[in-house]
């Protein structure tokens, strides 16, 4: 079969799911929810096992040490996927919320409510835990998703996505609430930004390039995401004992993620006697540190990079 029309039958079993789940209760997304993360635990072996052939030829391929560990799945991590997706499911419900409304003079009252999108597209780099987060937060909408995910997690994405589905399943839901392109060819990326009237809005999550592909290249509407560089204020009024635990935590407990802290700002009044002790606390864990020109005149000779942009 060949690409388009892999995509297109792929985008009618969303789309048909997409009716389902648009009206299924809160009660039996949530049941949905648990019995994702319940199936998610359950078939931790063959997730593992899918990601160790993805871990060793990421690392032939010669993946650098900080996009393998955020390839790299453990059963700590997975259980914390599915905690994420218990996390979604004790989430109220905003389908039918309503946002605003007013009574018009004649009687008419005019309401503005939430309603799900249909069909969410998302186009992800190598991290298997966005295949459960994604899926859980389309779900609890009350949309179905379409997930392309990066050739270094395939096989990962391809066990997380399936133990997904047989939750869905136990839930007497569509499995294709959540599907995965398994081709992740560019031409299939490029088809996919072209599926107009199968995908109802598509979300890119990863760096500049990738979002910046999708922008000028999808027909469908698409949800800009960020890039990243994280920033951390530490306020006047800060206690510097827990400003140091936080700001250590946001940085060196994973450096890889997407939400590791990048930028520290201090506030001024209090730069010169809390800085030393952030930054030498950070320098311990083996950050590297660049800073302003007022930042390295407070800190003298803490060897501190000067910033080039």
């Amino acid at each position: 079969m060949s690409n388009p029309a892999m995509l297109h039958e792929l985008g009618g079993r969303a789309k048909t799911a997409s009716k389902q789940i648009a009206v299924a209760s809160s009660a039996v997304k949530n049941s949905a929810l648990e019995l994702m993360a319940h199936t998610l635990v359950e078939k931790q072996d063959d997730i593992l096992t899918a990601n160790r052939l993805d871990i060793e030829q990421a690392t032939a391929n010669g993946m650098n040490r900080s996009l393998l560990d955020r390839l790299s799945l453990t059963p700590a991590r997975i259980s914390a996927m599915a905690d994420g997706i218990r996390q979604v499911a004790a989430l109220g419900d905003p389908v039918g919320e309503i946002i605003e409304g007013s009574l018009r003079p004649n009687g008419l009252r005019i309401q503005k409510t939430r309603v799900p999108l249909g069909v969410v597209g998302i186009i992800y780099e190598a991290r298997p835990n966005v295949t459960s987060d994604a899926a859980a937060l389309c779900l609890k909408s009350g949309n179905a998703a379409i997930l392309r995910g990066g050739k270094e997690a395939l096989h990962s994405n391809i066990a997380i996505a399936e133990a997904l589905r047989e939750g869905l399943s136990a839930a007497k839901l569509p499995a294709d609430c959540v599907q995965l392109i398994k081709d992740t060819s560019r031409q299939t990326a490029a088809e996919m930004m072209r599926m107009r009237g199968y995908i109802d809005v598509l979300i890119p999550r990863g760096g500049t390039g990738l979002i910046k592909a999708v922008i000028e290249n999808s027909t469908i509407p698409v949800i800009e995401t960020g890039v990243g560089n994280c920033h951390i204020y530490v306020d006047e009024a800060a206690d510097i004992d827990m400003a140091k635990a936080i700001v250590v935590n946001a940085k060196a407990s994973r450096p890889s993620v997407c939400n590791a802290a990048e930028t520290l700002l201090v506030h001024q009044s209090v730069a010169p006697s809390m800085l030393p002790t952030l930054v030498s606390a950070l320098k311990q864990a083996g950050i590297a540190l660049r800073g302003c020109e007022q930042t390295r005149e407070i800190l003298g000779d803490l060897d501190i990079i000067a910033v080039t942009e």
